[in-house]
């Protein structure tokens, strides 16, 4: 790493560490460090609310699934804007601020505790949070760490992560949620900007928007024919809906895991809802609309196009200049045609270590003279580039198609989405941990708020140590599904609970549990025996029945556990609630007003 690239992170960590000290110094009391004091600027609050929604499992996941199925995933971004801006703000954000602040309630756990007069959904909500959000926690340190490593070539992945953790729980242990949204809006800033860049300098690389999109079209029969078995199309092409045959599964893992998960799932995400309470009225809530709308537009729509345009930038136009290491091995194929599959040894140009890179069937090596590097186009599609790999594939892209200079500003803003969503989830951890378990557990005892920060940095550091934990581990490659599993699991076990305490009086204490303990346990149900990807990661069916999942037949396996947890979830809201008595008068009048 060169001096000026070193001096520009020191910088952008100097900025992050003084936000995090301003929000230290201005951290009075539990309230100003579980919920920001109740007074944040509307621009700080959407910013942070957008920064804490894109994380790098937004840009460096969902834009390396982009590069393996295409341009579909535009159909995310639609939801995005749609639910998890317009609806959240507009229609989700006013009545929760205006419940939050009537109940005087400091976390998401608290405010649907107390709206159900429940100590019990204060604590099963504040135990899913905690022994959940890891999941996510990891695909975000992940998405970071994946970068981080490409950028500056670390033999040891575990640093990556341990460097990237370790610089988020600094100041999440210290200022709070204050210092939370002050570095989310800081680094927000940093994201759009280094997404506008992103996306002029991969158009102006590939000769324009009509020719790069064309160029894309026209690489459809080079998809793999893994991919093209279950339905894959082309990159600028919906699969095709159907079902009973497994050429219709990419549209099922698209349509329920990847769009639905994730689109409709920001609803019930705990780390931003509170979001909403964090304002002192309902007007900073809507004027925070419009900025957060172009942040989402921005900060989902770029990647998602990037990550299918690599496909035109790695089989036209990439050319890695070093040394072959291996010339005599691949001797007889220079400049004619190497089997596809074949793999060669470089050392890059200006590099002190090698890289192994694969070769396609359209490959020409033009050997350098007098010391003068090799040429090595590989012409393959970015699945292929990265070996398989997709959660590599937006790295390996800036790292190869952009200069060095673009490649320090582009890990500024994976450690900005990173840093912005992983605090959030740190902060949201720790007090479902410190305000949601500690203190309902022992509801006799009255904690001070020194006592109850205390225990909630533990929880943060708790929940640091199993995300850092699941990152080492089992999940490269999964980022983006883990992410939406997230998303789905909150959807179902909050959602109907969440909308029904916002507007519908008729609920009761016994519809929030049932629709609560009936969403999760079905959700977690299919995710252990029919949900593939989870079923095969965590053997659990295998081992109890023989089989990978309860029902192998096309398309049940790749049919997202949401499609199916959710509507079971809103019945049993609305079917247990009218079957038990109506909440008091006294308690609606003191959630609604008179």
């Amino acid at each position: 790493m060169s001096l000026y690239e070193l001096l520009i992170i020191m910088a952008y960590l100097s900025v992050t560490a003084c936000l995090g000290f301003l929000g230290y110094k201005q951290t009075r009391t539990r309230l100003d460090y579980i919920i920001a004091g109740r007074n944040t600027h509307p621009f700080i609050m959407a910013l942070s609310y957008g920064a804490t929604f894109i994380s790098t499992s937004a840009i460096v996941g969902f834009g390396g699934v982009a590069g393996l199925f295409g341009m579909g995933l535009m159909w995310l971004v639609f939801l995005n804007l749609a639910v998890g801006i317009l609806i959240a703000f507009i229609f989700i954000g006013e009545p929760t601020r205006r419940l939050g602040h009537r109940l005087d309630a400091h976390t998401f756990p608290e405010l649907l505790g107390r709206r159900f007069d429940s100590r019990f959904i204060q604590i099963f909500c504040g135990a899913i949070i905690f022994l959940f959000m890891p999941l996510y926690a990891t695909a975000v340190l992940l998405g970071g760490a994946e970068f981080v490593q490409i950028l500056f070539q670390l033999d040891n992945f575990n640093v990556a992560l341990l460097i990237l953790a370790l610089v988020v729980v600094i100041y999440v242990l210290g200022g709070g949620l204050k210092a939370v949204m002050y570095t989310d809006a800081f680094q927000g800033g940093i994201m759009m900007l280094s997404m506008i860049f992103l996306l002029f300098m991969t158009y102006s690389r590939l000769g324009g928007v009509t020719a790069a999109h064309s160029h894309l079209t026209s690489l459809a029969p080079l998809a793999p024919s893994s991919l093209q078995a279950i339905g894959h199309k082309g990159w600028t092409c919906f699969p095709d809906y159907g079902w009973g045959d497994a050429k219709f599964n990419l549209w099922w893992i698209m349509v329920s895991t990847i769009t639905l998960g994730v689109g409709i799932g920001v609803l019930a995400q705990p780390q931003m809802a509170v979001r909403y309470m964090t304002v002192k009225s309902n007007r900073e809530i809507k004027r925070g609309v419009g900025l957060g709308a172009v942040f989402i537009l921005l900060l989902t729509g770029i990647p998602y196009t990037v990550g299918a345009l690599s496909n035109a930038y790695f089989h036209d136009q990439e050319e890695i200049r070093g040394y072959v290491l291996n010339k005599d091995e691949i001797q007889p194929y220079l400049g004619q045609e190497p089997p596809q599959g074949m793999v060669i040894r470089i050392l890059p140009e200006g590099g002190t270590s090698e890289i192994r890179i694969p070769l396609g069937k359209e490959t020409s090596i033009t050997l350098g003279d007098s010391g003068t590097p090799d040429r090595i186009p590989p012409r393959l599609i970015s699945a292929q580039r990265t070996g398989g790999a997709r959660d590599q594939i937006i790295p390996t892209f800036i790292d190869s198609a952009m200069p060095r200079w673009f490649g320090v500003l582009f890990l500024l803003c994976l450690l900005s989405a990173a840093m912005s969503t992983l605090s959030s989830q740190m902060h949201t951890m720790g007090t479902a941990a410190g305000r949601d378990i500690f203190e309902q557990i022992l509801p006799d005892y009255s904690p001070t708020d020194r006592q109850t920060v205390l225990v909630t940095r533990i929880g943060i550091i708790i929940g640091l140590v199993i995300s850092l934990f699941l990152a080492a581990k089992s999940l490269r490659g999964y980022i983006a599904v883990s992410t939406a599993l997230f998303y789905g699991l909150c959807a179902s076990s909050f959602l109907p609970a969440f909308i029904g305490a916002l507007f519908w009086k008729r609920m009761t204490r016994a519809g929030a549990i049932a629709s609560m303990m009936g969403g999760f346990c079905v959700s977690l149900f299919w995710m252990l025996f029919f949900f593939e990807q989870t079923a095969r990661a965590i053997g659990l069916c295998q081992m109890l029945t023989g089989q990978a999942v309860l029902w192998p037949d096309p398309n049940w396996p790749v049919v997202d556990p949401l499609l199916i947890s959710l509507p079971i979830s809103c019945l049993l809201a609305a079917g247990v609630s009218l079957m038990t008595h109506p909440p008091g008068r006294e308690h609606l009048e003191k959630c609604f007003g008179a």
